[in-house]
């Protein structure tokens, strides 16, 4: 099947003003290109073709400085939310509203990754993809040590490599994951939903896997984060 990407993109940044006041925080500059620009490019590395972008905050200037994605051998689908629906609708309500163009039979894998995120060694691995896709996980993310911005982290991996909220040691969700439709089957499209209780609800059904990210990874909230990775 067609491996498909959706990147998130809708997000206001509010943390990174004054920077996002005037250019939405996926396309901030890091290292050289927008942030956005490595996802698009490590995808179309690794044999996708499709890639959705839900979109709200300045949304417009997405299709302005990404194009329709050709340049990458991409084909990119804009979800505008703001235009749509009148804001952005969350993670889980992104997804949720993305399935058609994600998984048009109703059961592909799909890859899901953050767009402000700054992880250029992640490898979308369609290897990876086929082998979860013939399991029965309804996710498997990726996870990180925890930053101090949530140092209580979020799931513990257990030595089966399924996640639990119970644990010694608990991770970070790093954003970058595989997902299945299922897992936001409850969800009516254009509907504003968090993407934590369908997950802890995997979590919970013994259906969530997981494993370390242990290459470079960096989630930039602020300025001071953003000038200190360009300066490095």
């Amino acid at each position: 099947m067609v491996a498909r990407a959706l990147i998130l993109a809708a997000g206001r940044g509010e943390r990174m003003r004054p920077l996002t006041d005037e250019t939405p925080k996926p396309l901030l500059a890091a290292r050289g290109k927008p942030l956005v620009e490595w996802q698009l490019e490590a995808l179309a590395r690794a044999g996708v073709r499709e890639v959705v972008i839900n979109t709200a905050w300045l949304e417009e200037q997405f299709p302005a400085t990404l194009g329709d994605g050709s340049r990458w051998g991409l084909a990119i689908h804009y979800q505008p939310e703001g235009r749509l629906y009148g804001g952005a609708l969350e993670t889980a309500g992104g997804i949720a509203t993305a399935l058609p163009l994600l998984a048009p039979h109703g059961e592909e894998a799909f890859w899901v990754i953050a767009g402000d995120l700054y992880a250029p060694g992640f490898a979308f691995d369609d290897a990876r993809r086929r082998e979860f896709e013939a399991g029965r996980a309804l996710g498997h993310l990726w996870l990180v040590p925890n930053p101090g911005f949530n140092a209580e982290g979020d799931f513990a991996l257990g030595a089966d490599g399924l996640l639990s909220r119970e644990g010694e040691r608990r991770w970070t969700y790093a954003s970058i994951a595989l997902l299945r439709p299922a897992l936001v089957a409850g969800i009516a499209p254009g509907r504003r939903a968090a993407l934590r209780e369908p997950l802890f609800a995997a979590a919970a059904a013994g259906r969530l896997s997981g494993e370390p990210w242990r290459g470079e990874w960096h989630n930039l909230g602020t300025p001071a984060q953003l000038n200190e990775l360009n300066a490095g």
